[in-house]
């Protein structure tokens, strides 16, 4: 089996009746499932019961996930309008809502036009892949990570702005890179199953690096002693027709950090267009920081 349709079986989902679906995990990042994971299920869900495509996803990551535990996947449907069909999906392990989720639908339709202009960046042929920068890196990573850090990922990646995940710097509050699957998606039988799987799986991707973007200008990476992050939240909103399996280019920004929390955004390119936003804040939080004093 390819890496690609281990990809797309992850995703997809058993369908138990009308509205209720099972979704198997899998260790993508740790002991926790990945947030992408569930955002890309709870999407294809939600899109199992409609013929439109998805507009916008509004979803917020409430207890973390159990690897070793399918999830139960519930889809309640609100409104079926002419216009707009809407549904709200529950994520459910060992009896308890883990994450919960907004999906808006709508056809196509012509009208206004306008998008900000797309950044200037190298070429993704100019550019080493994720794969070499990693092999770059491997001297300086600890012994005992190395396995886990060469570890090919489900999702062919170039990075246009890299950091050492173990060596961070201070840096600009931003990053970037291209994306797309290691294969040539196959075709379903409609044009809706296809939309649907290119979307749940740039959802599963918008995921892996958006929350990191807030913690650059620190010198922090998500694996820096004493640092605590997790998803808070997540909203994705689809713009035009995207394949997958086709360079994407992920651009990323963040503009606060406090709290303890971090707010980032993100836009994504295909072919000059503007296929894709995406915004989510995170849990950054020091657990060594001593506030008893000053």
């Amino acid at each position: 089996m390819s890496i690609t349709q281990d990809l797309i079986d992850i995703l997809s989902l058993e369908k138990l009746e009308h509205g209720l679906y099972r979704g198997k995990s899998q260790n993508l990042v740790g002991k926790r499932v990945f947030g992408g994971q569930v955002l890309g299920q709870a999407l294809l869900a939600a899109s199992y019961t409609t013929d439109r495509p998805a507009h916008s996803m509004h979803a917020y990551f409430l207890f973390a996930g159990d690897i070793n535990a399918p999830i139960i996947y519930q889809v309640e449907s609100l409104r079926d309008g002419k216009s707009f069909v809407s549904r709200s999906v529950k994520a459910i392990q060992h009896g308890r809502t883990i994450f919960q989720a907004m999906v808006s639908f709508a056809p196509r339709e012509e009208g206004l036009q306008f998008q900000v202009a797309e950044p200037h960046y190298p070429q993704v042929d100019e550019l080493p892949s994720e794969e070499q920068l990693k092999k770059q890196m491997i001297a300086s990573v600890p012994e005992n990570y190395r396995q886990a850090f060469l570890r090919q990922r489900h999702i062919e990646t170039v990075p246009i702005n890299p950091t050492h995940p173990f060596e961070p710097q201070v840096d600009v509050p931003n990053q970037a890179y291209y994306f797309k699957t290691w294969d040539t998606i196959p075709s379903h039988s409609s044009v809706h199953d296809d939309n649907a799987l290119h979307q749940a799986i740039v959802a599963f991707c918008s995921d892996y690096t958006l929350m990191t973007t807030c913690l650059r200008p620190h010198g922090l990476s998500w694996l820096s002693p004493s640092l605590q992050v997790a998803s808070l939240d997540h909203t994705i909103y689809f713009h035009h027709p995207m394949r997958a399996d086709e360079w994407l280019l992920y651009d990323m920004d963040a503009t606060q950090t406090a709290s303890s929390r971090g707010l980032n955004f993100g836009r994504m390119w295909q072919n000059g267009l503007l296929v894709c936003s995406t915004v989510q804040e995170g849990l950054v939080r020091l657990r060594d920081l001593d506030f008893s004093q000053g």
